[in-house]
């Protein structure tokens, strides 16, 4: 999938079939919040944790934020929260290419 057939996907009410860290990012992208959490949450990947710390930062929850970034590898991200969305979702999706 494509980042472009990925973000077409968002008008959707039905998710795509994904693994949970792009679900995570889906549902984010469709506002709710808590249900990207949950579905991060509850998966060990590395991939996943990189959204968990996308969501915490989201949220404002900084220092929770950078225990996830530290858990997936990466560092803090700086930019926008969009610009950080769609780096990660352009790398997830190319890894399953």
């Amino acid at each position: 999938m494509t980042l472009e057939e990925y973000k077409a996907s968002l008008a959707s009410d039905t998710p795509p079939n994904l693994p949970a860290p792009l679900l995570g990012l889906w549902y984010d992208a469709r506002g709710d919040w808590e249900k990207a959490h949950q579905t991060v949450q509850n998966d060990p990947s590395v991939a996943s944790a990189w959204v968990h710390a996308y969501l915490h930062r989201k949220e404002g929850d900084l220092s929770n934020a950078y225990y996830w970034y530290r858990r997936a590898g990466k560092p803090p991200y700086n930019g926008s929260l969009e610009s950080e969305w769609e780096q990660i979702a352009r790398a997830l999706l190319d890894e399953m290419m």
